[in-house]
């Protein structure tokens, strides 16, 4: 037994568990600060990779010191720009550290939890490939950058996606 528990944790160094700063439970206290200004840039169809260390996700995270990654575009990126913001209403559910809700159900067109729906944001769509979209655990933040949005972050992953909240 203490060698199986051993073989667990060597291999959580190595890489084979993932970084230890990253997801594991972790719950940001509070969502991003507003990027700093930024000049408008040509339309992408996704956005950038975020890797910023060796075995860290190629999709914006959050750190265990609650740093905010890839979430640096700022409010001029027209990728997230939305021609009717809160077209559907504002989330009226919990929002934060202290709203931890249970996916359950849907995909990434359209996914609910607690009688509430949201579909994520086109250019996001790579970086919610491995979500649990009928059981991981989620808690959104407002977008302080992109209006009519909000941050949906995975806490079993660590890391983040925009979301548009459906009504």
């Amino acid at each position: 037994m203490l060698c199986l528990f051993s073989y667990a944790a060597f291999a959580q160094e190595r890489g084979g568990g993932g970084a230890k700063d990253v997801g594991h439970g972790h719950i940001p206290s509070r969502g991003p600060a507003p990027a700093k200004a930024q000049p408008a840039r040509p339309p992408q169809a996704t956005a950038p990779r975020t890797a910023d260390k060796p075995g860290h996700p190629e999709a914006p995270h959050v750190h265990s010191n609650n740093q905010w990654v890839g979430h640096e575009s700022g409010a001029n990126d027209p990728r997230y720009h939305l021609d009717k913001p809160f077209e559907h209403g504002r989330f009226t559910g919990g929002i934060g550290k202290g709203h931890v809700w249970r996916l359950a159900g849907g995909n990434r067109e359209r996914f609910g939890f607690g009688g509430f729906f949201f579909g994520v944001a086109v250019p996001d769509y790579d970086f919610c490939g491995d979500w649990l979209w009928d059981s991981d655990q989620i808690v959104i933040y407002d977008d302080p950058d992109h209006v009519g949005w909000y941050l949906a972050y995975n806490v079993r992953l660590g890391t983040y996606i925009h979301v548009q909240y459906l009504g």
